[in-house]
């Protein structure tokens, strides 16, 4: 049975990287594992582009479920340091979303968009009998800017410093807590106060904002957002994409309230667990001040966590980090589906 989540490398290299249609000399950067946008030109213009699911879980509240789809989506583009400016949405929806449901859920994406001023310029709206949440769909989003202003997600260099903003697992435990609060309290004795913590690490996940902060702070050199395999698997990809070794201080990665305590419950390594709205950053040593400054007035916690060294792979205190592959969050969400 193949693995829940994202296809292996193995597997993408086999059959996705030698199947990419025309070879066209304005692609700058096309597929890659790991690797969130894609870049082309127009002119003296860049374009940056990204495609993701669209996830809605109705139990976050439909205003709440909306943003979120919707931050994945663009978060995946403003990563780039160009910020999302065309966004084209793809709604395939079960039966039972009433038209009042979806209303909320275009006014609530609308109303975000505007407020980063993302134009939904194209789209398709049906209701499927196959269809199921909480898979209802995809979106594209689009970024046009300065090729200057790129910021490449193999960008890294031998003695950049290395931030992350939120910390491991955010993503994982704040969904899980609040989608199955009786199954980690009744089933796997997760206290009320940890579990309310661990509710509110929802409150985490929403990173476009921190992303075009970040570059506009900078230097920067190289911004990863941490989803499938978690942080262990944004510093493999990082450091990887860019030929160079990330040595990386454990103690000094921020672990929000919450965190440890489900991921120990549910017996899964929080560096391997997604978490949208944590950002791997890489900047020039003379910008690490200012770009943590610029994420502490927008109230998100960051550190200082490694640097960028000459060599290969991800170490932390001399010991080797492997990329996960499978994101245990995953299982743990079949599990606590099928308990439920």
């Amino acid at each position: 049975m193949s693995h829940l989540g994202k296809i292996d490398p193995t597997t993408f290299d086999r059959h996705v990287a030698s199947n990419l249609g025309a070879d066209r000399d304005d692609v700058r950067l096309g597929p890659r594992a790991g690797v969130d946008f894609g870049v082309f030109e127009v002119g003296d213009r860049t374009v940056v582009t990204a495609t993701d699911p669209l996830s809605i879980l109705p139990p976050l509240g439909l205003e709440r479920a909306a943003r979120f789809a919707l931050d994945l989506v663009l978060a995946d583009v403003a990563v780039s340091g160009i910020p999302p400016s065309h966004l084209s949405l793809c709604f395939t929806l079960p039966p039972e979303v009433t038209d009042e449901a979806f209303a909320t859920i275009q006014s609530t994406m609308h109303e975000e968009c505007l407020d980063l001023g993302v134009a939904i310029v194209t789209g398709h709206t049906a209701r499927y009998s196959d269809s199921a949440y909480p898979w209802v769909g995809a979106a594209t989003a689009i970024g046009v800017g300065d090729p200057d202003d790129l910021v490449r997600p193999d960008g890294a260099r031998v003695g950049d410093r290395l931030l992350l903003t939120e910390g491991p697992a955010v993503e994982s435990v704040g969904l899980l807590s609040t989608l199955f609060p009786d199954r980690l309290a009744d089933d796997l004795g997760v206290s009320e106060g940890d579990l309310e913590r661990a509710q509110d690490r929802l409150e985490d996940v929403f990173c476009v904002r921190d992303a075009l902060a970040a570059a506009a702070a900078g230097p920067v050199t190289a911004m990863h957002d941490v989803t499938e395999g978690g942080l262990a698997g944004a510093l493999n990809e990082m450091a990887a994409g860019a030929g160079v070794r990330f040595e990386v201080d454990r103690d000094a990665v921020p672990m929000r309230p919450g965190v440890r305590e489900i991921c120990a419950a549910l017996e899964i390594d929080p560096w391997a667990a997604t978490s949208c709205g944590s950002l791997v950053i890489a900047v020039d040593p003379d910008g690490v001040d200012d770009v943590l400054e610029a994420l502490e007035d927008r109230g998100t916690a960051a550190a200082e966590i490694g640097r960028v060294e000459s060599g290969s792979g991800v170490y932390a205190e001399g010991e080797r980090l492997e990329h996960p592959r499978v994101d245990p969050s995953w299982e743990a969400y079949a599990r606590l589906s099928d308990a439920s």
